[in-house]
């Protein structure tokens, strides 16, 4: 198993596209990469906190890689802007990839390098912390499937789903 986290807009419509994927064998929805510990929503909103909406993916490499799972963010997230994906607009929102493997980063680089233009906005960065989000956040669209999302589920295709 391998973990990765991945941060593009609002983490309720992350989470469920990656939670749909075959090989992800597990989702949490948190904020990483931030200036205190412990952080709530409401510490993201009010500028408090400068975390950024994440999740973290646990996955089987030997049924999905690395590189398939930046394909399926690239699939949803505008990797050209800034503090904003869908109609969320804020720091909080802002897109990137986290690793805890240092090895993931030369697999993370070249992926952007040979499939986006140079001046994409994803950050990729260390994993410096994560927090995981209350409780509400967790699983959000299984428990609303009416819920908002920026993420169009209908990007994975039928053999690429559970």
């Amino acid at each position: 198993m391998k973990t990765i986290y991945i941060a593009g807009g609002c983490f309720w419509g992350v989470e469920a596209y990656f939670q749909s994927l075959k090989g992800v064998i597990g989702t949490k929805v948190g904020y990483a990469n931030g200036n205190i510990k412990n952080p709530k929503y409401e510490d993201l909103k009010h500028g408090i906190a400068t975390h950024s909406e994440t999740v973290k993916i646990d996955y089987d490499d030997n049924l999905i890689s690395l590189e398939k799972l930046l394909e399926h963010f690239l699939r949803f997230v505008d990797p050209y802007s800034v503090d904003k994906q869908g109609e969320d607009v804020g720091h909080q929102y802002r897109s990137g990839v986290y690793y805890i493997d240092n090895l993931d980063y030369n697999i993370i680089i070249n992926y952007f390098k040979n499939n986006l233009k140079p001046n994409y906005k994803i950050e990729v960065l260390p994993l410096d912390n994560f927090y995981l989000a209350e409780k509400f956040h967790q699983d959000y669209l299984i428990k609303n499937p009416t819920g908002y999302c920026h993420v169009n589920l209908k990007l994975i295709k039928k053999d690429e789903r559970k």
